[in-house]
């Protein structure tokens, strides 16, 4: 039963991240009056990338070419070294926080790397301000994962969505501060608004898909899969971590059951505020976002010192 349960939780990532950016863009086109595609648009995209053919740059080195394979399993093993829908788990190999944030911090990397490989213009000012702004949510992301791993007193991520985080009434603000200081990380690190654009291609805009142009074929249908895998992952860290409500704490099927429909409930609110957010708003310049990931790092410093 565990090695089905696990089975379920490393293939979990990769299954169901395409449909959190189909239900994003859905809902997306409905506030704009639109019909827009379906919700299972991005598999087929998928599916139909995975069978073309892939022109690369003459220019390319191993970087270009292995980059996408490094990132996509980077997303893989991190979508199964974090909790889902079950706390009982117990991975202590990859399960820690700082192994977590620095495997996603290994993906950006490569990904930067590979953006600039080919002496692209564009694949070079889109990995120099990814990685700025990668640079500066880096603080915010671990503060707030610190935030909760002191309240649980442990680091491991499992243990921390089996702990009750608002058994004391005294850590409700810290945490509720922590998470408002997250989600603006997840904001930056899965290249939404006001950071990015994920739908553009205008060259003063992009970052992240800047990274991509020169990628076609198989190669790309990684790259987007393993956007679609960090939007996914960075979701259920909010979910489970902030709120760990209906999270199944023993191997009976009726609470795995249970955990998984309350975790697609929770990543589903998660991909309506993102829409709400991205229809809401204007992406903003790029030299005002250092400011609102400053903002990010006081209200988790401001969680810390709330806890004391």
């Amino acid at each position: 039963m565990k090695i089905l349960v696990w089975a379920i939780q490393f293939i979990f990532t990769p299954a169901i991240s395409p449909l959190c950016v189909g239900i994003i863009k859905k809902i997306k086109a409905w506030l704009q009056n639109r019909q827009g595609a379906g919700i299972f648009q991005l598999y087929k995209d998928l599916w139909k990338l995975l069978h073309k053919d892939e022109i690369i740059s003459r220019d390319a080195s191993w970087i270009f070419r292995y980059a996408p394979f490094i990132i996509f399993a980077v997303t893989i093993v991190v979508g199964g070294s974090i909790p889902l829908f079950a706390s009982f788990l117990g991975n202590t190999l990859t399960g820690d926080m700082l192994v977590v944030v620095y495997a996603l911090a290994v993906s950006t990397f490569f990904l930067a790397l590979g953006g600039m490989d080919t002496g692209s213009a564009f694949g070079g000012f889109g990995s120099s301000r990814e990685m700025t702004i990668s640079a500066l949510a880096e603080g915010g992301l671990i503060f707030s994962l610190l935030t909760v791993g002191l309240i649980s007193g442990t680091t491991n991520l499992f243990a921390i969505s089996g702990f009750g985080m608002f058994a004391e009434s005294r850590h409700f603000f810290p945490v509720l501060l922590a998470f408002g200081g997250f989600f603006i990380v997840l904001l930056a690190e899965t290249a939404r608004f006001p950071y990015d654009n994920p739908d553009t291609h205008l060259e003063l805009t992009m970052i992240h898909e800047a990274m991509l142009l020169e990628y076609s074929g198989k190669r790309l249908a990684l790259m987007e899969w393993a956007s679609a895998n960090k939007l996914f992952i960075f979701s259920a860290l909010g979910a489970n971590l902030f709120f760990p409500l209906g999270l199944a704490q023993n191997m009976d099927a009726g609470a795995i059951v249970t955990g998984i429909a309350a975790f697609m409930v929770k990543i589903f609110i998660f991909c309506l505020v993102i829409a709400l957010i991205e229809s809401g708003m204007a992406k903003f310049r790029f030299f005002r976002l250092p400011d609102l990931l400053l903002i990010s790092f006081i209200l988790n410093v401001v969680a810390l010192g709330l806890m004391y």
